[in-house]
């Protein structure tokens, strides 16, 4: 099924809950949504068996992880293009948008 216009689709629950503790920390996504699975000896496989029996959480850590990647379009976008000298914007640098989603932001 084609779905051009859903930022999610092709992205799996354990690629959402990885790039947020990836991007926040266990501490942080626990403050973000506090459920037990994230604040309470937390791990990935503890919680995608919550999430998968909870939809309500589940779409919080799907809202959580579109608010992530357009915070980082944004931060990449508006900072690192007025940082980068004009021979420096190709794709290969790692300021740019293109790697943004790699970069780490605290």
């Amino acid at each position: 099924m084609e779905q051009p216009r859903n930022p999610l689709h092709g992205i799996t629950l354990e690629d959402m809950v990885t790039a947020l503790v990836a991007h926040y920390g266990w501490t942080g996504l626990g403050e973000r949504i506090p459920v037990r699975c994230f604040t309470s000896e937390p791990s990935v496989a503890s919680s995608l068996k919550f999430l998968r029996k909870t939809p309500w959480a589940r779409e919080k850590v799907e809202g959580l992880y579109l608010f992530m990647l357009r915070d980082i379009k944004r931060a990449a976008g508006s900072s690192a293009s007025e940082q980068l000298p004009a021979d420096n914007k190709s794709k290969d640098h790692p300021l740019t948008a293109h790697n943004a989603v790699k970069m780490r932001v605290d």
